[in-house]
């Protein structure tokens, strides 16, 4: 006989929601049919320290994902110092970055200790929507740091998606990498 998470697989339900099929376990847990994809993380300003600078997550949900997204988890996953971020300023469009679309009502933002794409528990922004986002369409998430790290180097945000429910399947997404540079190692000289 067979045992463990295999049964757990093998009991999938099919269930129609809207035009699209959403996978549910027999325990009720939703996952999405295809998951969302982040497809870029910009920093406005990438000088060690700086100030005003805004970072950019865009996350594309398909057509066929066969769940809306109510929430990101975006976990520092790296660097030589931590991030502190405005949560109160967190905004989200319709859209690329760049692309200046519709804005998305956002719910609420919160910190909170989640466990990241290895199951270790981390310190998570995380951002609902409300609405949750429908299938189909491209998002882009505002985050306001206090100021840029400190520290220069490459630091990695992981991004986690979740459907819609209480009881959901977190779908990590990758990494959105900045990289932040010091005086000394800017990029372009001008001299």
């Amino acid at each position: 006989m067979w045992k463990g998470s295999w049964w757990a697989a093998a009991a999938v339900v099919w269930v129609a929601v809207d035009t699209a099929a959403a996978v549910q376990l027999a325990d009720g847990t939703v996952y999405f049919t295809q998951p969302p994809r982040l497809l870029e993380a910009v920093a406005t300003q990438t000088a060690a320290s700086a100030w005003g600078s805004r970072y950019y997550f865009t996350i594309q949900l398909p057509e066929n994902s066969g769940e809306s997204l109510q929430k990101l988890a975006i976990f520092q996953h790296n660097g030589s110092d931590t991030v502190r971020f405005d949560l109160a300023a967190t905004r989200a469009n319709q859209g690329n970055y760049g692309a200046h679309g519709s804005p998305l009502t956002v719910g609420a933002v919160t910190q909170e200790s989640l466990p990241d794409y290895a199951g270790r528990e981390k310190s998570a922004l995380v951002v609902t929507f409300s609405p949750p986002v429908p299938p189909g369409q491209t998002v882009t998430i505002a985050l306001h740091p206090k100021h840029n790290p400190q520290y220069p180097g490459v630091y990695l945000f992981g991004v986690t998606a979740f459907p819609p429910g209480d009881r959901v399947h977190p779908q990590f997404l990758g990494f959105g990498r900045l990289h932040f540079y010091s005086n000394d190692d800017w990029p372009v000289r001008f001299w």
